[in-house]
């Protein structure tokens, strides 16, 4: 004990006379073997306390003390050790370095540590989606519905749900450019391309809730992607059965472009459905990414896009059995009529960057969006429910249970035009990192809504008054708005260290102004981050904030009777904004275990719910009610194990659980639409061993069902849940060549770099899952609940050739 007590007092005699001295400023740059910036390194001077941690940019700036010879030393988990020497420390002096990965053998395969994640935000590589089995032909939102707290329950939709949140709740950035998605379009079969080019894409960052005030006004989470610039020529083409895409980037002097186009078709895919029909979908989609930088220190971006999406639907019969093995029912139905959709988005952004050093980043933005959607059907329909299985139904009317007819017309049109021009900037200050930001959109749409749909049950028009023929409903509307936007954003990132640990704390305030309901909002955020000192394999982080969702124009529309019964429908402008206070406490811990990477993530949130607009869900379709008429909560378990599984592959598996409830007009306490209870995904990446060319990528899913209703009926007048949505895709992949194949030193094949042929198989198990409900009224105003079910099990063969 004697022998450490004067260690301990020749050690703080050394640390006050180094203090004493005169002290000079080191600063520099760290970065990787392939010269990226390196995040959270920590610098220490060696023999003291005195240490420091670069920022997102890979700089620090540390004092030491000036004098005789002064040893740093670098770490960083996953890279190995670096030192450097300073012989003399007599002036202020600028200091590189370069750290090279902590590399481990394993036949061949490099494994590197788990980057550190000090905020809500996770980041995801986007090379994985390239051979992911995908029915709705290659998306991002299809491997982001693998991330805890993220759920979707139809396969022939782009959308997701977070927390039980809506749709509609989810905001999607594309290189700091907020891009919007249509308004009328009824998600799923009819849907199309997602915006999002997973060929363009360089990464994904996501966060579940607890996001920071640079990002808008949303209620649930945050998709930020960023598009590749090029360093190369580069490239790719691939073909499906579900169709085809192809993409070229180059790089010229100050010049960069990624450009990409895509088309896709569900027609195979949608055979497999119970509706035997012409399956007519063509959506096609041509984007490109653009850089130039004029000088050293001004850059141009340039960011555009154009889709048109038409669906055809020529529907012949239907054969639906559902119900119990003692109580089967068969439902029956003859098609006569057509359906006839057509979606077309146009959507660019300009960016105009200013970097007069190395820590600051000012620039000026501008967007516009323009969608031009259409739906057109009419379908009329013969049909018979039976209870006595399905070699009866369509045979013996008698034994029918409801035998009707029904007729289904619609003429949708809406225009809308979104433009906006704003200003951004960043600015980092020795261990603080600064950003703010102002926007002014404007905003101009048109719609007409005219549908209505008439239906019999055994002669008799529903619903029926025994002498007039009714409808059994009906929608019109002609509205406009235009309208303005105001928002802006201030917040600061700040990392500092303690003799427990590294903290980083980051804070900001976001306020908007919407003139149609002349309604002003505030919304404070903050994030608290620690690694500590005894165990830098923990991390742990603290979340809150006030999280405010402006109506758009879907919210506004309220439906209400004319004097002759016809429903119309009318702009709310008295409709405030939906409001969510999130509480967030997570951590990570990672480990290496049989000489692997594995992370565990866990968070557990509350999210206090006010002001909102009760919805329905039709197919993936929203119905809002059209006033704040309700208030919830929505808690829960998020965890999260990511690793490699398989040396060389990173794969994870996500647990949820969660309640979610809401309050109608202070009576009826039901559940969210998106509250599912439970939520099990999985993406899981494989190859055979010892042969690399064969790989396999799975992914699955195992949901809770949701809450549904009745058509024209709110969750006041009850609900049932669908059953759970379970569904494992299987993909295998075979590298035909590339690599050191003695093929690609020959003729044309110089000039690729692999060349993969894969075969998928959809919904192996075959499981027929329900998307929603076809409800059958008889004469007697009983409704029967028929079952829509997705698409079954389907075969695809797609080739893919890099260059």
């Amino acid at each position: 004990m004697k022998i450490r007590a004067i260690a301990a007092l020749l050690f703080i005699l050394l640390s006050l006379s180094a203090f004493g001295q005169g002290h000079i400023k080191v600063t520099g740059y760290v970065r990787d073997a392939d010269g990226n910036p390196l995040e959270l390194v920590n610098i220490r001077v060696k023999g003291t306390l005195n240490g420091a941690m670069t920022n997102e940019k890979g700089y620090y700036s540390i004092s030491v003390a000036s004098g005789d010879s002064i040893a740093l030393i670098y770490s960083c988990l996953g890279y190995n050790k670096a030192e450097r020497i300073i012989p003399q420390a007599i002036t202020d002096m600028r200091l590189n370095v370069q750290m090279n990965y902590t590399a481990l053998e394993l036949n061949e395969v490099s494994v590197t540590a788990i980057r550190k994640q000090t905020t809500t935000m996770e980041t995801m590589n986007a090379d994985k989606i390239k051979l992911l089995p995908d029915p709705a032909g290659g998306s991002i939102e299809s491997l982001v519905v693998t991330f805890a707290g993220v759920s979707s329950n139809n396969e022939l939709s782009s959308q997701y749900s977070v927390r039980g949140g809506s749709y509609d709740e989810n905001i999607v950035y594309v290189n700091g450019i907020e891009v919007f998605r249509p308004l009328l379009i009824r998600s799923g079969q009819q849907e199309g391309l997602s915006f999002i080019n997973p060929d363009l894409t360089e990464s994904v960052n996501f966060a579940a809730g607890g996001f920071e005030a640079s990002f808008g006004d949303k209620m649930s989470s945050v998709l930020d992607i960023t598009y590749k610039k090029p360093k190369a020529l580069e490239g790719s083409v691939s073909a499906s059965l579900l169709g085809a895409s192809a993409y070229v980037g180059s790089a010229s002097g100050k010049f960069t472009q990624v450009t990409g186009i895509r088309y896709k078709t569900g027609r195979t895919l949608l055979k497999t459905m119970d509706t035997d029909a012409e399956y007519d979908p063509n959506f096609i989609d041509a984007q490109t990414y653009m850089t130039y930088k004029p000088a050293p220190k001004w850059e141009v971006n340039f960011l555009g896009n154009l889709s048109v999406n038409n669906y055809k639907f020529i529907p012949h019969n239907r054969e639906t059995t559902f119900g119990t093995i003692s109580n089967p029912k068969n439902f029956t139905v003859y098609f006569d009529g057509q359906e006839r959709d057509k979606f077309q988005t146009m959507f660019g952004a300009l960016t105009l960057k200013y970097q007069p050093n190395d820590n600051t980043e000012v620039g000026l933005q501008a967007s516009a969006f323009n969608s031009k959607e259409e739906e057109s059907y009419d379908i009329s329909g013969e049909y018979w429910l039976s209870e006595n299985g399905a070699e009866d139904a369509g045979d013996n009317i008698s034994s029918a249970m409801s035998v009707g007819r029904y007729h289904e017309h619609a003429r949708n049109r809406l225009r809308s035009n979104i433009m906006n021009v704003g200003h951004y900037g960043i600015s980092r200050l020795k261990n603080n990192t600064l950003k703010w930001g102002a926007l002014v959109q404007f905003e101009k749409i048109n719609d007409r809504i005219s549908e209505w749909e008439k239906r019999d049950s055994s002669g008799y028009s529903l619903p029926q008054t025994g002498g007039t023929v009714n409808l059994i409903d009906n929608l019109f509307s002609d509205q406009q708005l235009q309208s303005t936007r105001l928002s802006a954003y201030l917040q600061d990132a700040f990392k500092f260290r303690t003799k427990q640990g590294l903290f980083t704390l980051a804070g900001g305030i976001r306020g908007s102004y919407w003139t149609y309901n002349k309604e002003f909002i505030f919304s404070p955020r903050a994030s608290l981050g620690f690694i500590p000192n005894f165990d830098q394999n923990l991390t742990l982080r603290l979340a809150s904030g006030l999280y405010y969702q402006s109506p758009f124009y879907k919210e506004l529309r309220l439906t209400q009777k004319d004097e002759n019964g016809n429903n119309i429908t009318i702009l709310n402008n008295k409709l405030k904004s939906q409001r969510s206070i999130h509480f967030i406490l997570g951590g990570d811990y990672t480990f290496r275990a049989s000489d692997r990477n594995f992370k565990v993530t866990t968070e557990l949130y509350y999210k206090k719910l006010d002001n909102l607009i009760p919805y329905t869900i039709d197919n993936v379709k929203i119905r809002y009610y059209g006033e704040n008429c309700a208030k919830g909560y929505a808690m829960g378990l998020d965890v999260k194990f990511f690793g490699e599984f398989v040396p060389g592959t990173d794969s994870w598996i996500s647990f949820s659980l969660m309640k979610a409830e809401q309050t109608i007009r202070e009576t009826t306490k039901v559940p969210m639409p998106n509250s599912q209870g439970y939520n099990v995904s999985l993406f899981f990446q494989d190859y055979f061993p010892g042969y690399k060319r064969v790989k396999l990528n799975l992914k699955g899913v195992l949901s809770g069902g949701l809450p549904v209703t009745a058509p024209r009926k709110g969750y006041e007048d009850g609900y049932h849940r669908t059953p759970a949505y379970k569904r494992v895709d299987l993909g295998f992949s075979y590298q035909l060549a590339g690599g050191t194949d003695a093929i690609m030193d020959r003729g044309f094949f110089r000039h690729l770099k692999n060349i993969w042929l894969g075969l998928d198989v959809f919904n192996i198990f075959d499981i027929k899952n329900v998307s929603s409900y076809y409800w059958i009224t008889d004469v007697y105003n009983t409704q029967y609940a028929v079952p829509n079910y997705l698409t079954g099990r389907q075969l695809n063969v797609r080739l893919i050739v890099d260059f």
